[in-house]
């Protein structure tokens, strides 16, 4: 049947996707829900689905659940799964030797059969290494709305692909859009010889492998501190429990309400610890009822971590990504150091961060001489770059970005939620024997290394071209093409690095020296009072993000004129760089 589309070009297009799909489509749900969009006529819902096909991102897809090619559901998962593995044989002689795990959360998606059970993420990058496997695959949108679902690709290597492989598996699934015979067939493929379950040696030797950076199991075994945790219908739940085990703490409470996998998450309007106090008002009930201290959270697939602190005022502090980040990279490198006095050993020691994140291990590497890198945003980059160094014999002891997301383990080389859980859990352990909270342990490492004050926030749009116009803007500043602004509301701008087009002024060839993509849009503004702020587009999400930190030297204790000088850094930025667009962007949610 067609759709009365009119006879532009778009429209045969549009009618030639929507045939193919029916031709392809064998699940009943969506094959109806576009042949009912059709009868009905509406054109703009039909382009909403097939205007344009799902593209790797963030190491794989990231969607709505739904029918079209611009959706996840079963028939794009197939074509995708299809073009991965026609990219995997082209890639590896050895494939069917080697294998590929296949991975999910508790997301909504149909019954899997006799397959394994829901995972924490981390465990499918560290079966990759620990088995060497040529490839994961993790089915997860992490802490995205009920309605999404996602596709992770992980490599050889363990770590989250990069190019030029999402190039090559994008081309890949283009042109095995046609379903084989047997794809449709999930009865028979859980029948095969070669499909193998490892779920149970994995979660054996992953709790095995975190067990090492358990550093005072003494303490540990004697710690009074009370704990809440909550996974947020999740997974997390009983990965962090068995963690806490294994560094021989003390089980944190559990929230019941959020306690088992749910993926209507029906206590929280975003199921993201990130967005703070909302997500956790469960979590400080909870510990109130139980007169805990500090309360952990994972995101819904457990790489996340978030961590607030009840203070003396009887207040929460809910600590930022890049607080966390310091608190626990101050806690690896001081573990570290214990196993490794000697001088020379940390020469060879790497800490690495985003480039959007905190400032504040390159201060920390500055002081203690190990070594400091940063990365493009997102763990495909420090996952891989981790990876080089280990290659090379270097030690990679702690990485992070600010999206609380940390990685503690060389063994998983991506964040993972539930090892950062358990050394979190010792760390304040640790701290509480000396009677020191994390509050004041984040005071103390900022003392010695400098202030490094930060404000993260976004807007949301939906509107490519409302993006394009406000980075075009910004690049062709008061109308002179190829000029950036040397000034913000007062604030002097010293250097501008733009890795959508390649340009940094600090620079003597004017070229950036980190991986650039002219699809996404990110620029860094450098100020001359020692500010940094970066704004970008998502990947994952409909946002304009932006970054911003003021960065002390060690000794200037003025807390309050600091903030005070970084919210009016941000206000400018607001005022400078967004107003022209205001109107058009949503402000993030309070």
């Amino acid at each position: 049947r067609k759709c009365n589309m009119g006879d532009g070009t778009g429209d045969i297009e549009l009618d030639q996707a929507v045939s193919q799909w029916l031709q392809y489509d064998q699940n009943p749900k969506t094959a109806s829900l576009v042949q009912d969009m059709m009868k009905e006529g509406a054109v703009d819902a039909l382009k909403k689905c097939f205007s344009s096909r799902m593209e790797f991102g963030t190491a794989g897809l990231r969607a709505a659940m739904g029918p079209g090619v611009s959706c996840m559901n079963d028939l794009t998962i197939i074509q995708t799964t299809q073009g991965f593995c026609h990219y995997l044989e082209e890639s590896f002689e050895n494939l069917k030797e080697r294998g590929v795990v296949i991975g999910y959360d508790a997301r909504a998606h149909p019954p899997s059969g006799g397959s394994s059970k829901p995972l924490a993420v981390s465990l499918q990058p560290f079966t990759v290494s620990h088995l060497g496997l040529c490839a994961g695959i993790m089915v997860t949108a992490s802490h995205n709305p009920k309605q999404d679902n996602g596709y992770k690709v992980y490599w050889e290597n363990g770590a989250q692909i990069v190019s030029p492989h999402d190039k090559g598996i994008s081309k890949a699934i283009e042109i095995n859009l046609e379903p084989w015979p047997e794809s449709w067939n999930a009865e028979e493929a859980l029948k095969s010889p070669l499909l193998k379950d490892p779920y149970q040696d994995i979660h054996t030797q992953y709790f095995k492998a975190i067990q090492k950076h358990c550093h005072h199991r003494g303490v540990n075994k004697s710690s009074e501190v009370k704990i809440v945790h909550t996974s947020v219908h999740g997974v997390g739940h009983a990965f962090v429990q068995a963690a806490f085990k294994a560094f021989d703490l003390p089980a944190p409470f559990a929230v019941e309400e959020q306690k088992d996998p749910d993926p209507e998450f029906p206590t929280v309007k975003y199921p993201n610890p990130e967005e703070g106090e909302g997500v956790l008002t469960l979590s400080f009930a909870l510990a109130g009822r139980e007169g805990a201290t500090v309360v952990l959270a994972n995101d819904p697939d457990a790489d996340r971590l978030a961590v607030a602190e009840k203070q003396e005022s009887g207040q929460w502090q809910v600590f930022s990504g890049n607080e966390l980040g310091a608190l626990l990279g101050w806690w690896m490198f001081r573990c570290w150091k214990q196993q490794n006095p000697e001088a020379d050993a940390v020469k060879n020691l790497y800490m690495l961060s985003s480039t959007v994140s905190s400032k504040i291990l390159r201060a920390i590497a500055v002081k203690e001489g190990f070594h400091f890198e940063e990365t493009l945003t997102g763990f495909k980059w420090m996952g891989n770059r981790a990876k080089e160094l280990l290659d090379q014999g270097k030690s990679v002891l702690f990485a992070f970005e600010e999206a609380i997301g940390y990685m503690c383990s060389p063994f998983v080389l991506d964040k993972d939620g539930v090892s950062a859980a358990a050394i979190a859990g010792e760390m304040i352990s640790f701290l509480a024997t000396k009677n020191i909270s994390l509050s004041q342990q984040l005071t103390t490492i900022f003392t010695e290394y400098g202030y490094h004050i930060s404000k993260n926030s976004y807007f949301i749009c939906h509107d490519q071209t409302v993006i394009r116009t406000l980075f075009d803007r910004l690049r062709n500043y008061g109308g002179q093409k190829d000029s950036y602004p040397s000034d913000c509301g007062g604030f002097s701008i010293s250097s501008v690095r733009d890795l959508t087009t390649g340009y940094d002024s600090n620079q003597p060839d004017k070229k950036a020296v980190l991986p650039t993509s002219s699809s996404s849009q990110m620029i860094t503004f450098s100020f001359s009072n020692g500010g940094v702020a970066t704004m970008r587009t998502s990947g994952t999400e409909p946002k304009i993000k932006y970054y911003t930190e003021l960065c002390a030297a060690p000794g200037n204790s003025d807390v309050k004129h600091l903030k005070k000088e970084l919210d009016d850094l941000v206000k400018a930025i607001v005022e400078n760089f967004f107003e022209p667009q205001k109107n058009k962007l949503q402000p993030k949610p309070e």
